[in-house]
């Protein structure tokens, strides 16, 4: 089965009472929202190590230091979330070792899965940047499934 098809099977999977505009009125939903359960949905993937680009792991590493301040859950995510629709860009550095077309497979499964669960909106696209590649002697690194509260 292919990805547009498991898409249009989730999306049949979702009950009607779920749908975003009715004749009783509509639901938006916030890109944060959105953004958040892509992130955390990402960061499910056995083979993601973190999201983001170089310099936002940096920051997020420095925020990290911070008492009283969090990783931010949606780091590396951008999406385009319209009325019943949702376009999903991510930031991915995967672990040394891994196959990074099925480590993609698995994370727009993931995203899909967890987007059209929870909101009810059609992921039309989840498109995947590899950033980098963690090594296992990069050990100052702290994992995101490690930061994540």
């Amino acid at each position: 089965m292919s990805t547009a098809e498991k898409t249009v099977a989730v999306a049949k999977a979702v009950p009607a009472e779920m749908a975003l505009v009715t004749k009783e009125g509509s639901t938006t939903i916030a890109d944060t929202v959105v953004q958040k359960i892509a992130g955390l949905a990402a960061r499910e993937v056995n083979g993601v190590y973190d999201l983001g680009g170089g310099a936002g792991r940096a920051l997020s590493a420095i925020r990290e230091r911070i008492p009283g301040a969090s990783a931010s859950v949606s780091h590396g995510v951008s999406v385009e979330v319209g009325e019943k629709q949702a376009a999903i860009d991510l930031q991915v550095l995967v672990e040394y070792g891994v196959s990074i077309v099925d480590l993609a497979r698995s994370v727009r499964r993931n995203v899909i899965s967890a987007i059209e669960q929870m909101t009810g909106l059609e992921v039309v696209e989840v498109n995947i940047y590899v950033t980098d590649v963690h090594l296992p002697s990069d050990d100052d690194a702290v994992p995101a499934s490690d930061r994540v509260q």
